[in-house]
Order: C-alpha cells, then sequence, then structure tokens
C-alpha cells in the first residue's frame, strides 16, 4: 500500500496535543492546507462521526473517524471511486513533551495511479499539518 508516516517532537503535553489535533473544526484557522470543515454528526470525535473536509487541489471529501482511543488516537477514512484514504494521527508521551505521528495510506484498485499523481503534494500537506499542530501547541 502507498503512504507515509510524518514524526515529531512537540515541547508541550500529550493534552495540549491531543486538543489541538482532535479539534478539526478549527483546522481552517490553524492548518493553512485545510480550507474549510464541516462536522457532519454532533458532538467530540467518536468511531462513525463524519467531516467534510476541503484542501487546495484536492476534491471535497467525506471523513469517517473508524477508530478511536481517546486522548491517544484516531483513524478516519475517506472514500471515492477506487481509492480509500486512511489517516491516523498518534499522539504519545515524549521526554521532551509529545511525539506525534501522522500517518496516511492508500488503497484499492486506482490507489497507485492516485498515489502517482498526489504523492508530493499529499507529503507537504502532511508536513505542514505536522508543523502547524506543533506550532499551535507549542504557542
Amino acid at each position: 500500500m502507498p503512504g507515509l508516516r510524518n514524526t515529531s517532537t512537540i515541547a508541550a503535553p500529550p493534552e495540549r496535543v491531543w486538543a489541538v489535533v482532535a479539534d478539526v473544526e478549527r483546522w481552517p484557522e490553524r492548518i493553512p492546507t485545510v480550507d474549510s470543515v464541516e462536522r457532519l454528526d454532533a458532538g467530540p470525535l467518536a468511531v462513525g462521526a463524519r467531516t467534510k473536509l476541503k484542501q487546495p487541489r484536492l476534491s471535497e471529501a467525506i471523513w469517517t473517524v473508524t477508530e478511536l482511543t481517546e486522548g491517544v488516537s484516531y483513524t478516519w477514512e475517506s472514500k471515492s471511486p477506487g481509492v480509500t484514504v486512511v489517516a491516523t494521527h498518534l499522539v504519545e508521551p515524549h521526554p521532551e513533551g509529545t511525539k506525534l505521528t501522522l500517518s496516511l495510506t492508500v488503497e484499492g484498485p486506482l490507489a497507485g495511479l492516485g498515489w502517482l499523481l498526489t504523492k508530493k503534494m499529499t507529503q507537504r500537506y502532511v508536513e505542514t499539518e505536522a508543523a502547524s499542530i506543533k506550532q499551535v501547541a507549542e504557542g
């Protein structure tokens, strides 16, 4: 499966990093690679919760939470014809504060072609997301 992983160390406690990562409604004001977010379900993130996300140069996508460990991680996925994108946000204690791991995989019959077309941009977006979360959590 094509994909990528980005790990960074953040000089802030895991609770603070988790608060930034899980507050997806505020991503457009905090992360420049997110144009808009619309939660489609009320309440905090939970398994089954859906979020409509628009990013520059990408089609609007519905992300559905498939796994969640409160305060630690969540995985969500977005499906389009022939491709499923799975993204995980993992927050772990670290001697210097928090280790944040963002990972993304692309699955399905068109995954190879889709990845070929979007790999560099996706890598930049994930790096920007990690840097933005770090800046907000440490600020």
